[in-house]
């Protein structure tokens, strides 16, 4: 049985960094496209970044956080970990971990992803 389950969100100020975790269990990480999506209220999900797995190991990211938010993995963990620095309220909502073996041309879509985490929340106010 696979699980994605999410760590590591919060309340942070403005300017302020956190960072998601998302450890995986039933599958290897390396094996797989891992993103993060995430959903505001009122609003759709939305794409926040992907890492394709081994062999093609290329990163994506909206551009709404490019240069802002990094994603790594750490296979010997079997873990995805979102960093994202200089937080804005724009960035407040559930963000969620996915896994899938999509091709590049869905690498920013839901439907590119087969598993999914149960989100996390992460609110940015003052």
């Amino acid at each position: 049985q696979v699980q994605l389950v999410e760590s590591g969100g919060g309340l942070v100020q403005p300017g302020g960094s956190l960072r998601l975790s998302c450890v995986a269990s039933g599958l290897t990480v390396t094996q797989y496209n891992m993103a993060w999506f995430r959903q505001a209220p009122g609003k759709e999900r939305e794409f926040v970044g992907a890492v394709r797995r081994l062999g093609a190991n290329t990163y994506h990211y909206a551009d709404s956080v490019k240069g802002r938010f990094t994603i790594s993995r750490d296979n010997a963990k079997n873990t995805v970990t979102l960093q994202m620095n200089r937080l804005i309220p724009e960035d407040t909502a559930l963000y969620y971990c996915a896994a899938g073996q999509s091709i590049l041309s869905a690498i920013r879509t839901e439907t590119g992803y087969k598993y999914w985490g149960q989100g996390i929340q992460v609110t940015v106010s003052s």
